[in-house]
């Protein structure tokens, strides 16, 4: 009986053996499995370019390289973005990869936003990328003439001053222009954009209206104009629409977002809405059929 006991005892210990020599096989055999996967991943994570993916690679920089010395406005501080807005879009010319990517067209609105520069000066640029801070207001800052503008519209003076004129003129043309809207503050624009978003909600305000410290009407240079007649919204069909488009930049004013320039300006066009740039830069902006942005990318180094 102890005979057999024993045997039992050593096919048992036997058993458990081989039991676990199988277990520390198998697991041996995933491991290594795992790390063949893991390997193979790795390699080809950090596949080397081929010789041809390395020539398309110094084509697209020796390209960059050639037009970086004809283009006055290429930022060599954004040399990268170039060449991924180039990867991405390769049907477009360099000049305008470089103009787009200058637009900042390449990042997302309100995205990587900087503080705007030429501040209290006719260059300055307020959009979805270049913002005031809270305590912006702008010097120099005038009433209009209740005869132009309704009561407490403000403008910078040079600005005041031109559309006076501008409103003046088209007087002598049986033609009405009024303010209706100019200078903001960064509160006002607070409110007003947050009354937006609750009545449409914020992807629709976004494209008509900007966020508090992005509206250019925090600059003193912009203005909002209707005939007394004919709502705002519809300005685009009054007589006095059609003389504005044709005189507005001998007095320094620009129609802010024109049509089919939504990409570039980030708004939808808006008939009532002209900003001050000053005489020279206006007739720039309407000979050659751009926005400010697409001026202000290829004109003025804010670098």
């Amino acid at each position: 009986m102890k005979t057999a006991k024993r045997k039992k005892l050593k096919i048992r210990k036997k058993n458990f053996t081989i039991f676990i020599l199988t277990i520390f096989s198998f697991l041996f055999l995933v491991t290594k499995c795992i790390n063949i996967i893991t390997t193979h991943t790795t390699k080809e994570t950090k596949k080397v370019p081929t010789t041809k993916e390395k020539q398309k690679g110094k084509n697209k920089n020796d390209k960059l390289e050639t037009i970086k010395k004809e283009l006055e406005y290429y930022n060599e501080e954004y040399q990268e973005r170039y060449e991924k807005y180039l990867e991405e879009n390769p049907k477009l010319s360099l000049e305008q990869v470089v103009k787009n990517v200058n637009m900042h067209l390449d990042q997302m609105p309100y995205e990587d936003i900087e503080e705007a520069k030429y501040q209290n000066t006719e260059k300055i640029l307020v959009n979805k990328h270049y913002y005031l801070t809270k305590d912006y207001v702008p010097k120099n800052l005038e009433n209009i003439s209740t005869r132009y503008a309704l009561s407490g519209m403000k403008l910078v003076k040079n600005a005041k001053e031109a559309f006076e004129k501008m409103a003046k003129d088209a007087e002598k043309q049986d033609l009405t222009i009024v303010a209706m809207s100019s200078y903001r503050s960064y509160t006002y624009q607070v409110n007003l954009y947050n009354r937006y978003t609750k009545e449409d909600g914020k992807e629709k305000a976004d494209t008509y209206s900007g966020r508090a410290g992005h509206s250019e009407h925090q600059t003193g240079l912009a203005v909002d104009v209707y005939n007394k007649e004919t709502n705002y919204t519809n300005f685009e069909k009054t007589d006095e629409y059609k003389w504005m488009q044709k005189h507005a930049q001998d007095y320094g004013f620009i129609l802010r977002f024109p049509k089919n320039k939504e990409k570039e300006t980030g708004y939808q066009f808006e008939s009532w809405h002209y900003r001050y740039v000053g005489i020279e830069i206006a007739k720039y902006i309407k000979n050659n059929n751009i926005s400010f942005e697409e001026y202000y990318a290829t004109k003025i180094k804010d670098w």
